[in-house]
């Protein structure tokens, strides 16, 4: 397919008002993506810089309700585990323990409902080094895993330009085997993101974060 400007909806926000109001969406309807909408993000996702533009990574779309069930009980066995572990015994006010709540409840909502998210996408990375070496040495130029997030980036922020809802998961990792047996994915690749994508019930807003810096000299 080729590329399509905008998607079925059209693209109607410019891209700072992507960057700034995208935010990881956790509860979504049942209404279908479209094959068209899934490929554009795809297409946006391997347009990322990679070092030596090496686009070491491939995606797996998964659709098939069978596959997204047993992705979706992994993921919950991870979540069983993961979740008291991280999960804050004090906060320094109301205002931050009240943040965090609504977080976990969407995270929760997330687990307990993943496989009817009517697209979930797996980014594959082979185990490569790429590090290189002369006669004076090693030169480690960066970890591989640094060309593969921002296809990650532009996937969701592709997404968020077809008012399409995703979030970067990777709690499956907890079990990465199972999920390589389940959709036959060979042993060289690790399976870095889960990325759930669909239409959100929740709204585009900016997200609170920390300050990138004090001040710019």
């Amino acid at each position: 397919m080729g590329y399509r400007t905008g998607g079925t909806r059209g693209n109607e926000i410019g891209l700072l008002d992507g960057l700034m109001t995208n935010r990881a969406m956790r509860r979504y309807t049942d209404k279908p993506v479209s094959d068209d909408d899934v490929w554009t993000c795809l297409q946006a996702a391997v347009q990322a810089p990679s070092g030596g533009n090496i686009q070491p990574y491939q995606f797996m779309v998964v659709r098939d309700p069978n596959l997204r069930l047993g992705l979706a009980e992994i993921y919950r066995r991870g979540w069983a585990r993961y979740e008291p572990v991280i999960a804050p015994t004090e906060f320094p006010n109301d205002a931050v323990r009240e943040g965090w709540e609504r977080n976990n409840r969407a995270t929760v909502h997330l687990a307990q409902n993943l496989e009817h998210v009517p697209v979930l996408v797996l980014l594959l990375m082979p185990s490569i080094d790429m590090t290189v070496h002369d006669e004076e040495g090693p030169m480690p130029v960066g970890p591989t895993h640094a060309s593969v997030y921002p296809a990650i980036q532009n996937f969701m922020l592709a997404a968020r330009s077809l008012n399409l809802g995703t979030a970067m998961t990777t709690l499956h990792r907890i079990y990465e085997d199972e999920v390589r047996d389940l959709l036959g994915i060979p042993e060289r690749y690790e399976v870095l993101a889960l990325l759930p994508l669909g239409h959100p019930t929740g709204k585009w807003g900016v997200a609170p974060r920390h300050r990138g810096a004090e001040k710019i000299t």
